[in-house]
């Protein structure tokens, strides 16, 4: 069964990943402005955070199979109506409906896997669903781009969108729904989302998930620009980007992986952002392919140390009814993490220096801030006990 969720997660993110290389080509057919062409690109991630939010609302009310099921369904008949989109105001209508939809998986998917777990494996079992992402990560651009070269993009669309109607049916038989009476009877007690906000650990992870996003953003925004401003072939960006990806795999699936549930989330986070901030800040002073490449290995194993350790500090400070809404909120702050790190640094329209730069000085800044409140909390903790 939990085959399923991975193969599921894998899905969710191929049809995010594979849009990266094909979605701006794709706009410039219906308009070639670079400000319809930005519309298009961000639309997704903007309908993404209120589709996360809904999902969290709805898994605590109905249940995450359901949600699941029909984010998975709808997402799948969206796809398809890319082929048939003919107008500027059809495409953005589409990527609305699209970001909208797709925001009902991930959070559907991790509160499955979340509810399904031990409280003491947790750290372990989002490392397996973060490797899942990772594949993602690889395979998505890669398939995008050697289908659309090769076919065309409307095929791109049609094979994810078969891929995610067929995930729906499988995930509807296979998926068992859990204790829907438990989850009704609750619904109408369950917490609202400003609470979640409030907790300490909870909001520890959203800004977490902010932070670690805000660095994807600038990395995919400034990396190209780097490998063209030192003239190198571009196709060293793919290569690069997969680097990392392929680090975090390596440390989500060897058995390295149990010091997730061996170290307290909470370090384990304030681990990954600080070796985050460190890999920008090297390299943004990375002029030789070879420093390049060690980067993205230290950025990897950062990302690998930070991603299942937000995930399970949510799973471990939440409870059935409130575990949709929490994991909702958090992959809202992901996609917002997105959009602030490529926009922010795309208008303030800096080199790519200066740009690793402002994005290792937002996380360095934000484990400083986190290290002190924990060390606090700690105290205090240790206080009250005598």
């Amino acid at each position: 069964m939990k085959y399923l969720i991975y193969f599921i997660i894998i899905a969710a993110f191929i049809d995010t990943f594979s849009q990266l290389p094909i979605m701006s080509p794709f706009a410039k057919t219906f308009d070639s402005s670079p400000a319809f062409v930005g519309l298009v690109v961000g639309m997704y991630s903007f309908s993404n955070m209120i589709g996360n939010i809904l999902a969290g609302y709805w898994i605590d009310k109905n249940g995450a199979k359901k949600v699941l099921v029909s984010g998975l369904s709808l997402t799948g008949t969206i796809l398809v109506l890319y082929v048939f989109a003919e107008t500027p105001l059809h495409l953005i209508t589409v990527r609305f409906f699209h970001g909208l939809f797709g925001g009902f998986l991930v959070p559907a998917a991790f509160t499955v896997i979340a509810d399904r777990g031990k409280s003491d494996k947790q750290g372990k079992k989002m490392a397996v669903s973060g490797a899942a992402v990772g594949c993602s990560a690889i395979i998505g651009p890669a398939f995008g781009a050697v289908v659309a070269s090769n076919y065309s993009i409307n095929w791109v669309f049609l094979i994810i969108a078969a891929t995610m109607i067929s995930s729906a049916v499988l995930a509807f038989v296979f998926l068992p729904s859990g204790n829907l009476k438990k989850v009704k009877e609750e619904s109408s007690h369950s917490e609202k989302m400003l609470p979640l906000l409030k907790s300490p650990m909870l909001a520890a992870s959203y800004l977490g998930a902010f932070s670690l996003m805000f660095a994807q953003g600038a990395l995919a925004y400034l990396l190209p620009l780097q490998v063209e401003a030192l003239q190198f072939d571009s196709m060293y960006s793919g290569i690069l980007l997969s680097t990392f990806g392929i680090t975090a795999i390596l440390i989500f699936l060897l058995p390295i992986n149990k010091i997730f549930d061996t170290y307290k989330h909470h370090n384990s986070m304030l681990s990954g952002m600080l070796i985050i901030g460190i890999a920008l800040i090297l390299l943004s002073s990375a002029y030789s392919l070879a420093f390049m490449f060690l980067c993205m290995v230290l950025y990897g194993t950062g990302f690998a140390l930070l991603f299942p350790s937000i995930n399970a500090l949510i799973a471990s400070h939440t409870t059935e009814k409130t575990r949709g809404k929490a994991f909702g909120l958090f992959y809202a702050f992901f996609s917002l993490g997105v959009v602030a790190g490529s926009t922010l640094l795309g208008l303030l329209g800096v080199t790519f220096n200066i740009g690793f730069l402002i994005a290792a000085a937002l996380l360095l800044l934000t484990v400083c801030g986190m290290f002190i409140y924990f060390k606090k909390r700690s105290s205090q903790l240790l206080k009250s006990q005598e």
